[in-house]
């Protein structure tokens, strides 16, 4: 057997898929029940009125409207204060 891969191989060519993260639903943008809104990794933006978290922290509408988005200060756990952006539907 060889000890070396033949000619023409390459070592370097794995690659994950594409996870297709980021804002789906843009502000002033009209959704349904159940409409993805936002897919994330970790709470970045939370959840408002008539809007939920599923498992793997995407927000989904649980009413049919028009998408907003805000700021507002979050409080952390060791008693800093962070500026969160908030989505709701209206």
């Amino acid at each position: 057997m060889a000890t070396t891969k033949a000619a023409g191989t390459s070592r370097l060519g794995r690659d994950s898929n594409p996870k297709y993260l980021g804002v789906k639903l843009f502000e002033g943008q009209s959704t349904k029940i159940g409409s993805i809104i936002i897919r994330q990794r970790g709470s970045k933006v939370i959840a408002g009125k008539n809007v939920r978290m599923g498992k793997d922290n995407t927000l989904y509408a649980v009413k049919a409207g028009k998408v907003s988005f805000s700021t507002t200060r979050k409080k952390c756990f060791d008693g800093s204060q962070r500026i969160a952006k908030v989505v709701s539907v209206e």
